[in-house]
């Protein structure tokens, strides 16, 4: 995708060291202390749906990310869209919805459902975004349910998806710890009958 000053194009695999700098600029130093990085640490962006933004003078201007998330018990699928950055200097000629629009339709060919992030909804609006029904999605820390937003690439997923959102390493290490260890549940269906 192409406009008179940037193009947007895959991450490459020397981006990060713009990238990082990118997302300080736009973010500020204490960027990682917010909950949404809790779903990042230890997770890995899709590398498919990892997409920059290039201006012929100044380089690098813009950044956009997914990450594989699960959701609830049941762990369902889902992205989490973030951190989404512009220079500074090129915000408010379109990089922005650029990105996002990018990323969003390559997420849907590749069969992706759902996506969450946490942001101003005014902003995502642009591109479909909305609130999340109070109480149904849960991020592993405080934040603002009014900046809790989600975006169906599959009309009905977020019926689909309710509870926790955790990076799939943390949902694989609960769902193992709350595991019944095998033949424990029919023994304590055998205990249950006996006390009964």
């Amino acid at each position: 995708m192409t406009s008179s000053s940037f193009v947007i194009e895959p991450e490459a695999p020397s981006d990060p060291t713009f990238i990082e700098p990118l997302l300080d600029l736009a973010f500020g130093l204490d960027r990682q202390t917010k909950t949404s990085y809790r779903l990042r640490e230890g997770n890995h962006p899709i590398e498919s749906l990892s997409f920059v933004a290039r201006d012929p003078k100044l380089g690098l201007v813009g950044a956009i990310r997914f990450w594989p998330v699960k959701i609830g018990r049941c762990g369902r699928d889902a992205l989490l869209l973030g951190p989404l950055a512009v220079h500074p200097e090129r915000q408010n000629l379109g990089i922005g919805r650029a990105l996002m629009r990018k990323g969003i339709g390559t997420a849907t060919a590749l069969g992706h459902r759902l996506v969450v992030l946490v942001g101003d909804e005014p902003y995502y609006a642009r591109v479909g975004f909305a609130r999340a029904p109070e109480g149904r999605l849960l991020m592993p820390g405080p934040v603002d349910p009014a900046r809790l937003l989600y975006l169906e690439l599959v009309p009905g997923a977020l019926a689909r998806a309710s509870g926790l959102i955790l990076p799939p390493h943390r949902y694989a290490e609960l769902s193992a710890a709350f595991a019944v260890p095998h033949g424990a549940e029919a023994g304590e269906q055998q205990a249950e009958a006996y006390q009964g």
